[in-house]
């Protein structure tokens, strides 16, 4: 399934409404995300972009500075963090903080993201 395809207008408005520093990170976190599996569907929720396959995998969450690329179920993804990249103190919730495009680590993230499908697929 192509990824333009994948991709909804609610997101496409939000990143374009982005400072372009934010809206750079932004998509390319998107690509990241919808490019580690084509199971993955984009949805809007909370005022942010969501992905979920069984359930809710990660989150874009944009601050005037940043954007974090969020995990609901990071705390169990904790172990996987071999670069401890993960912040948050929730009680599920964890993210990566992103403040330029250098901070991106496609190969990092991408195992986070598919580490995180694996969770919902053992639930």
């Amino acid at each position: 399934m192509a990824d333009h395809i994948r991709k909804i207008k609610e997101v496409d408005q939000f990143i374009s409404d982005l400072p372009e520093d934010l809206q750079n990170i932004t998509k390319a976190l998107r690509n990241l995300i919808l490019n580690s599996s084509p199971k993955l569907k984009e949805e809007f929720k909370w005022s942010m972009p969501n992905y979920s396959y069984k359930g809710f995998v990660c989150y874009l969450q944009t601050a005037k500075t940043h954007v974090n690329l969020g995990f609901h179920k990071g705390n169990a993804l904790q172990d996987k963090d071999s670069n401890h990249l993960l912040q948050g103190t929730g009680k599920t919730m964890r993210y990566i903080r992103i403040k330029q495009m250098e901070d991106i680590q496609p190969e990092v993230f991408t195992s986070l993201i598919q580490e995180a499908m694996r969770l919902n697929e053992n639930e």
